[in-house]
């Protein structure tokens, strides 16, 4: 039975993007498991390739970390217009099918395919061709996901990686979210996943069990969603307006800093970054954030929120240093210093930012 007002969504993702490309311009590499990033003693894995996967390296995890897990990693120094470039490529084979593309990072992005320019009678039959041409154009594999809404193309995209296609039809999608583990639902991670078992909670089906008030006490406001998403509901719309929340730096240090005076040398290095990303974005915000990360992995947030936007660096650097000076570093050492700015307002759209809500 057809269903009324069913939309059309894809959800691509790049497999392994950043270590694709690498592999794609550096033919040695092919094959062969690199990382991208993890240079210095603090390094961390930005991408891993599948076959370094295959060894259990990840991104976010530390160079070294993954260099015990794979002794012959190859480490690559990122290259991030590289990979900006190829997006945008990307993104503009996207916009040939439909104008309501919503970018979520350079490697992956939500497309409504419910209208679309080129009369195709099916989404599956549109992410198909988006993926030869992605193929065929940049040499690069991407996987699609196909469903009635956001949630349930992410959840499809990546159920048949690499170079998978997968689509979650109308009439099951209440049936498959069902059968889910709770380890795969976008929105729920390890932390909330162990709690849910902890309430007998394994999969969508024992979600559905408990009732929206119940889900809310327990979790807070995500737990509405929580409610929604295990009905397969999801209004959220396709946004190619979406507006970033917040502009950000931050530094993690090749050995831990305990001098307060080096902690500021850096601070007010991150601060001159900080400064130009908000200038390129055009976006300026009122409130800005410190956040510190000891030696110990502990991490803390420092927020000031004024009646002003901070678009100079002699505002941001005199705000940043009054939280900075407010603090105590006796007998402690850093790791990682970062500002960002948010509650941004744009000085070339008009209107308030979109606020990325689940409109249920």
């Amino acid at each position: 039975m057809m269903l009324p007002n069913i939309r059309k969504i894809i959800h691509i993702d790049m497999d392994a993007f950043f270590a694709s490309v690498e592999q794609r311009d550096n033919p040695e590499l092919s094959g062969k498991p690199i990382a991208v990033g993890g240079l210095g003693n603090r390094g961390v894995v930005a991408a891993a390739s599948y076959e370094a996967r295959k060894y259990g390296v990840f991104s976010a995890m530390p160079a070294k970390t993954a260099k015990k897990k794979c002794p012959f990693l190859i480490f690559v120094k990122p290259r991030f217009e590289a990979y900006k470039q190829v997006s945008n490529h990307i993104r503009q084979i996207f916009l040939e099918y439909t104008d309501l593309v919503e970018p979520l990072s350079l490697d992956e992005a939500y497309l409504d395919v419910t209208t679309h320019k080129k009369g195709k009678p099916s989404a599956t039959l549109i992410a198909k061709e988006i993926k030869q041409r992605i193929k065929d154009e940049t040499g690069l594999t991407a996987s699609a996901g196909i469903s009635i809404n956001k949630f349930l193309a992410k959840i499809a995209s990546d159920y048949d990686k690499p170079n998978g296609l997968f689509l979650i039809k109308p009439d099951e999608a209440k049936a498959f979210v069902e059968e889910l583990p709770i380890e795969k639902f976008f929105g729920i991670g390890k932390v909330t996943a162990r709690k849910m078992h902890k309430l007998g909670i394994s999969n969508g089906k024992d979600l559905k069990n408990f009732t929206e008030f119940e889900l809310i006490r327990k979790f807070g406001k995500q737990g509405s969603y929580y409610y929604h998403i295990s009905r397969a509901i999801d209004s959220r719309e396709v946004k190619p307006d979406r507006l970033r929340k917040s502009v950000g730096a931050e530094n993690t240090f090749e050995y831990d800093i305990d001098n307060p005076d080096e902690m500021k040398q850096q601070l007010l290095l991150i601060a001159q970054t900080l400064i130009k990303r908000i200038e390129k974005s055009k976006s300026f915000g009122k409130t800005l954030t410190l956040k510190i990360k000891f030696s110990d992995f502990k991490q803390i947030t420092r927020s000031k929120t004024e009646k002003f936007e901070i678009n100079d660096f002699e505002t941001l650097w005199k705000l940043s240093s009054e939280i900075f000076d407010l603090l105590d570093f006796t007998n402690r050492k850093v790791r990682l210093l970062g500002l960002s700015v948010s509650n941004l307002q744009y000085d070339n759209i008009t209107g308030q930012p979109v606020q990325l809500t689940f409109n249920f």
